[in-house]
């Protein structure tokens, strides 16, 4: 599965809920027929451990979005499913185009910087106002790198590495 957003709190009274988003394009899916909710994806030892549900409709609202889906039709049924996380299978993902990424995809790759040196894993992503965040974990050190095109000259999900300009120092 991959993750695509979080509900965060119920909406009104008729089973809404505030979505946060964790891409910058969640139209994209926010078209798909059905989304998968768990609690903790980090806990789900398998795609069983997610539970289906018909996507109603999603709008925007303010900044952000909220989301109604089939059958969760009243406030106490959307308390239940509070703070779940929504995904998808990635096969019915839409495909990226050059230079796309899912998180997802680039969670676990190697980040080297310019001279061949390792920075650590990728940890974790922040969406952040200006841009996207890298979090890179190497031992106790996390390092938190910029995921624009300044930093990051190349991404490799296939190789599992992503080179950026970066200092093991900075």
């Amino acid at each position: 599965m991959i993750v695509l957003g979080r509900l965060v709190a119920p909406y009104g009274v008729r089973g809404w809920f505030k979505l946060h988003p964790f891409a910058d394009d969640p139209a994209a899916w926010c078209s798909l027929p059905q989304w998968w909710l768990v609690a903790d994806p980090e806990q789900a030892k398998s795609d069983a451990d997610w539970r289906a549900f018909k996507l109603e409709t999603v709008r925007e609202h303010g900044k952000g979005l909220i989301a109604k889906l089939v059958g969760i039709d009243d406030r106490s049924a959307a308390e239940a499913l509070d703070g779940c996380y929504v995904g998808v299978p990635r096969e019915e993902m839409p495909a990226t185009g050059t230079d796309e990424f899912y998180w997802d995809d680039l969670v676990g790759l190697e980040v080297q910087n310019s001279k061949g040196e390792s920075l650590g894993r990728v940890s974790s992503m922040i969406s952040a106002a200006a841009n996207d965040v890298l979090v890179v974990q190497d031992g106790d050190t996390e390092r938190l790198l910029p995921f624009v095109g300044s930093v990051v000259e190349q991404v490799d999900v296939a190789s599992g590495v992503i080179r950026v300009v970066w200092e093991r120092d900075w």
